[in-house]
């Protein structure tokens, strides 16, 4: 009875985490779909709505996991994505002072939440490879490593994002950003696979296309950036 129960409790887990990753990388399909109409590079305001629940709940699912890697990606994710939100909110007039606050001190809220949950997995993980022989506890931190420097690829590519999108205090998104989401895909994807933690893997390797192809539409139209649609 208890197997079954902790069977039918790794199947529910692993149904939540397929429902955030098609959510959070399902969010570039829908990217795609705008900018192929629109014959340019653009984002939607869907794109940063399916960016905060879909973090929100693969973080979850990162912590349910105990993955070092993914609890790391979508620990900070909600204070970039809150901004782009407020700047939208800003230019289309439906921004109150209420608005904000709520926005900026749920933020604030998930991001100490999160701390404390990553540290906590991290220190799970450390444990747990301490039982095993110093070939696998080596093998498990090298690629957990390349997951981190994928990882601080991605936070830049959002770091130059937030950067530009304050300074024109409007929500944009420079090249750069998707040569950085290039490289930074393929560390986590390595690290993903070899950690074979599948359910992160198979969601980052979906959105490798999209990052091509929206290099592909701006260099056609000779964007500097892609837009807010």
């Amino acid at each position: 009875m208890v197997n079954a129960l902790s069977q039918w409790d790794l199947s529910i887990g692993n149904i939540i985490g397929g429902i955030a990753a098609a959510i959070f990388y399902g969010r570039f399909y829908l990217q795609w779909f705008y900018s192929e109409r629109a014959k340019r590079s653009v984002v939607p305001i869907g794109f940063w709505y399916m960016s905060s629940i879909g973090s929100l709940l693969l973080f979850g699912f990162g912590v349910y996991e105990q993955s070092a890697v993914g609890t790391l990606s979508h620990c900070f994710n909600i204070v970039i994505y809150s901004r782009n939100l407020i700047h939208i909110w800003r230019k289309q007039g439906v921004l109150s002072k209420a608005r904000s606050r709520f926005v900026h001190g749920f933020a604030l809220s998930v991001v100490l939440v999160a701390i404390s949950l990553l540290l906590l997995t991290w220190f799970n993980v450390f444990q747990s490879t301490q039982t095993g022989t110093q070939n696998d506890a080596v093998r498990t931190w090298f690629w957990i490593a390349v997951g981190v420097v994928g990882q601080g690829l991605f936070a830049c590519r959002f770091i130059i994002q937030w950067l530009a999108t304050e300074k024109k205090k409007e929500s944009v998104i420079p090249i750069s950003f998707w040569y950085f989401s290039v490289a930074a895909a393929v560390c986590m994807l390595a690290s993903f696979i070899q950690l074979r933690e599948w359910v992160f893997a198979v969601g980052i390797a979906t959105t490798l296309p999209i990052y091509a192809r929206n290099l592909w539409i701006i260099y056609r139209g000779g964007q500097e950036s892609s837009e807010a649609a």
